[in-house]
């Protein structure tokens, strides 16, 4: 099975590509982040067209998670227990996604950029990850051997290898040990990141759209997937497809994302 994470920065103002790559690059599940779309504008059609079916979580233009699959998808949870607000009045922002795909459970995973660090936003962005963390702890106990996986943009660089320059961030979120200390507590849990053994440090997954920070090679891994043992035990190969990151042609729908999907195969 071949699982991707992907966030897309808009999914309607790049369906054509998403489509395309799907159908080109073998994955059989794909968690899309930052869709961008409310549900009932959602482009449901064109992944059935595709061969995929779709769960889907969007409120308005901003955030949006969704789970494309084609080895089936059955128990799809909106949001997890506890997940906390944010705003004026405080409300639940379309974020989390999990769904069971050919016997593989996923979270489509957008964690709360944080903005600074003296922004609200940072303070929600460290309670949102408490929550997924006590939620995935929770999953995980109920069902240890099932293969489970928190796949997404988690808006943290692990360590200073996971960032282009570590002394251009110092001061801003993304790289903050309370954010890195969040991260790692899910390693303590028992999640691993099965990307980075396969394709060792400073391989990225995103690159600003300014002062081309793609072709210099100015990225960070923020885009992550983490596993319990039932799911880190099969995985096979694990790799960043930078040639998404890349312009191609000048259609709408065929515009880059500022990420690259990053590709996990598992041996299920």
């Amino acid at each position: 099975m071949r699982v991707a994470t992907w966030n897309v920065n808009s999914l309607r103002s790049r369906l054509e590509r998403v489509i395309e790559w799907l159908q080109t690059s073998g994955t059989d599940v794909c968690a899309l982040q930052e869709t961008k779309v409310a549900d009932d504008k959602f482009p449901v059609m064109a992944f059935e067209a595709a061969g995929y079916e779709v769960a889907f979580h969007g409120l308005n233009q901003w955030n949006g998670v969704a789970i494309a699959s084609r080895v089936g998808l059955a128990d799809v949870s909106v949001g997890f227990p506890g997940v906390p607000g944010f705003g004026d009045p405080t409300a639940a922002e379309a974020r989390a996604l999990g769904a069971t795909c050919g016997g593989v459970r996923l979270w489509s995973l957008y964690v709360p950029n944080g903005r600074s660090v003296d922004d609200p936003h940072y303070a929600y962005k460290l309670e949102w990850l408490r929550a997924l963390r006590a939620a995935a702890t929770d999953e995980l106990a109920a069902h240890p051997d099932r293969p489970l996986a928190l796949v997404g943009d988690w808006n943290i660089a692990p360590t200073d290898d996971d960032v282009w320059d570590p002394a251009v961030f110092v001061g801003s979120t993304h790289v903050t040990e309370p954010e890195r200390a969040a991260l790692r507590a899910f390693t303590d849990d028992g999640f691993t990141d099965v990307v980075l053994p396969r394709t060792g440090p400073g391989v990225f997954s995103y690159w600003d759209y300014q002062q081309l920070a793609f072709p210099k090679k100015r990225g960070m891994r923020i885009d992550l997937v983490l596993g319990n043992d039932a799911f880190a035990s099969r995985v096979t190969d694990a790799r960043v497809d930078r040639e998404q990151r890349k312009p191609k042609g000048s259609t709408t729908g065929q515009g880059p994302s500022d990420h690259a999907p990053v590709v996990v195969d598992l041996d299920v």
